[in-house]
Order: C-alpha cells, then structure tokens, then sequence
C-alpha cells in the first residue's frame, strides 16, 4: 500500500493592517484642595484621545504617588460622600500606625492612613479606547483620589492606539 500524497495547502496572502499603532505619553498636574478629595478626570483623559486623533486602541493612567489614587466608579455627590466615609472607617486617621511614630518613622506628614487607602483603591487602571473615546459605562468615570492633600499631584497617562485615518482605510 502506497502512502497517500501529502496535500500542500495553497495559502493565501493574510491580510494586515496598514495602521501602525501610536504610543503617546503625557503628564497633567492637579492642585487639590483638600486633604481627601475626589476629582472627576474623565473629561482631562478624553479631551487627550481626541488631541492625538486615536479611534481605538487602550489608555493607561496611573497615580505617580503614593497617597493618591484612581479608579472607576459613579460621579456622584452622596456616592462621593459615602466612598468618603467608607474610606475613613475603613482606615481611620486617628488610629495608632507606626510609620506615623517619630521613634519607628522619619516622615513627619503622619499620612499612614492615606498610604493605606491609596493601596486599597489602586494606583494603576487600563481603559479601552472606542469610537475616539474612552469606553465607559453610562454612569462611570474615572477618579482621581486625593488622601493626603492638598498638594499638587501629577497623573501620568500613556495612550496607545490606532488613529482615526488609519481606521478609516481599513474597512
């Protein structure tokens, strides 16, 4: 008995995308006003996808310190004053902790609490990029966490996506 032959199968040229991706980094500076504040960032993120023409693609933004944070949820006023309160129940100030001891710490700001909180809520979130916005639930946007202000305080964000052109061409 004879092997079969071995069938080559005819390939086809892959069809690639023309767009290449775009990677842009940017750094907006807050001043904040109180010591635990809650500031609605969406608007400054969108307003950077559409400067640099991006239709898809993701967005990564991120605290670069370590008593502020952001994350997602609501804008609205009693759910701010609620993510408030859970927050101070949560980690209360008063409460004895060692980096606020001058005998255990160096750091005379006395902020434990406000370390504590940032790593609860997160310093780092990843959001997709759709339609040349960011792709958010109706009632979601992004926050930024003031915990131990007021100072001023830098939110860096990295854009990486295929701009509206190019998207354009390949359908």
């Amino acid at each position: 008995m004879t092997p079969a032959p071995v069938k080559t199968p005819r390939l086809t040229p892959e069809v690639r995308p023309t767009a290449a991706l775009q990677l842009y980094l940017e750094t907006i500076i807050y001043r904040t006003r109180e010591r635990l504040e809650l500031i609605n960032i969406t608007r400054d993120l969108n307003e950077i996808v559409r400067k640099h023409g991006l239709k898809a693609g993701f967005v990564i933004v991120q605290s670069l310190h370590t008593t502020t944070a952001v994350f997602i949820n609501e804008f609205q006023q009693a759910l701010l004053d609620d993510i408030k309160a859970f927050l101070e129940k949560l980690v209360g100030r008063i409460e004895y902790w060692r980096h606020n001891d001058p005998r255990l710490s160096e750091c005379d700001r006395k902020n434990a609490d406000s370390h504590l909180r940032a790593m609860v809520l997160g310093h780092t979130i990843s959001l997709p990029v759709r339609n040349g916005a960011l792709a958010l639930g109706n009632w979601q946007s992004v926050i930024l966490a003031e915990l131990d202000g007021p100072r001023e305080r830098a939110v860096q964000i990295q854009v990486l996506g295929v701009p509206e052109d190019a998207t354009k061409r390949e359908k």
